[in-house]
């Protein structure tokens, strides 16, 4: 057994730490060491999650979720934090406290105990409300989707609060820079494709010219910065929900548009690239969600250049994730991510890519 896999808990461990945890009773409401039933949920790469409710009638009578939240799910989310993307010493609170800001959208999970001690296989640990759901369908759920961005960067930050999330100077800026960096992995790669290099360099060159003729945002919204199919949970009846909020930032609503928007994400767990029409209806429905609640005139003039940077970072990741594991530094995870990592090399994907976003017509479009 590798060092690696010692050191990831168990149901076991989880439940261990469930029932002798006082601090977490407390929050909890729970009286006594009623043994919990856990379940794995899902592994991610920074994540790993599982479910779990306590099966005695003291429990759904007296813990927060049955009392106070009487219609909230009666199971709960244990989250283990394995990593930060971030590169946060203290992701697991951060996480924690832009959940907390963002619990009057009534679309994200609710927080009821963090612990970033890290005493437990010295990671951090978060308990959150267990949300049910399906993951988004892009031929259906536009109109949904749209609805619940709206609410959640419809939430207001107060100036009190705005410390708690960083909020980058520019973020395309930023994401400009972590491009390069992924990239120049993949062009000291002895098997990189000079005629893949040649190309995304064209585009670095178009994308230094969006970052310098982009005027300064005013990172007023808290954005997730992840909007993948996988991280929404929809329910044909009741509330839709979007989850694992790993890399919040107070940033532009356009960022997170961008990013639900590009092929680079819609691609990813499907095979669906969105029409220029479907975007065209996607942002009149996320208007009209808006209902005036903040500014939405800046869309046509912030979102062109989003999109475009956040289609680089989005194929250059791909680049550099081939790069690390044809030389073994870092295998990719399954045989169906390699497939795409490959997939959104190719040239008929880079192509189609350059000609919708790295060229005036999408600006022209909106």
């Amino acid at each position: 057994m590798s060092k690696e896999t010692q050191n990831i808990p168990t149901i076991h461990d989880v439940q261990a730490y469930l029932t002798t945890n006082e601090a977490l009773h407390q929050a909890l409401n729970l009286k006594g060491a009623t043994v919990p039933d856990v379940r794995l949920l899902a592994r991610g790469e920074y994540n790993l999650n599982f479910a779990f409710g306590y099966p005695s009638a003291e429990y759904l009578n007296s813990n927060p979720l049955s009392a106070e939240h009487p219609s909230a799910e009666r199971e709960l989310v244990f989250r283990v934090n394995l990593g930060s993307q971030m590169h946060l010493e203290n992701q697991i609170e951060y996480e924690a406290a832009a959940l907390s800001l963002l619990q009057s959208s009534g679309r994200t999970p609710q927080v009821f105990y963090v612990d970033g001690s890290k005493a437990f296989f010295g990671k951090g640990i978060l308990i959150e409300q267990f949300l049910p759901g399906r993951p988004l369908d892009y031929t259906t759920d536009l109109p949904e989707a749209a609805l619940i961005l709206a609410d959640i960067h419809s939430v207001k930050v107060d100036e009190s609060d705005k410390d708690a999330l960083f909020a980058p100077q520019n973020p395309l800026g930023s994401m400009l820079e972590e491009s390069e960096a992924m990239f120049a992995q993949y062009r000291a790669w002895i098997g990189a494709a000079p005629e893949v290099c040649a190309r995304i360099e064209g585009w670095f060159e178009r994308a230094r010219l969006l970052v310098q003729e982009s005027p300064a945002g005013q990172n007023s919204h808290i954005i997730s910065t992840e909007v993948n199919s996988g991280n929404f949970l929809i329910n044909e009846e009741g509330q839709s929900y979007l989850v694992d909020w790993e890399k919040p930032l107070l940033g532009e609503a356009e960022q997170d548009l961008a990013h639900f928007l590009v092929p680079t994400t819609t691609f990813w767990k499907t095979d669906i690239i969105l029409s220029e029409t479907e975007i065209q209806t996607f942002i009149k429905l996320y208007r009209n969600a808006v209902n005036g609640r903040f500014d939405t005139s800046t869309i046509a003039s912030r979102l062109p250049a989003y999109m475009a940077l956040t289609c680089l970072r989005g194929v250059t990741w791909c680049a550099m994730a081939l790069a690390q594991h044809e030389t073994s530094q870092r295998k990719v995870a399954d045989v169906y991510t390699l497939s795409k990592v490959r997939a959104y090399l190719e040239e008929s994907f880079l192509i189609r890519v350059e000609e919708s976003y790295f060229t005036n017509r999408l600006r022209k479009m909106i």
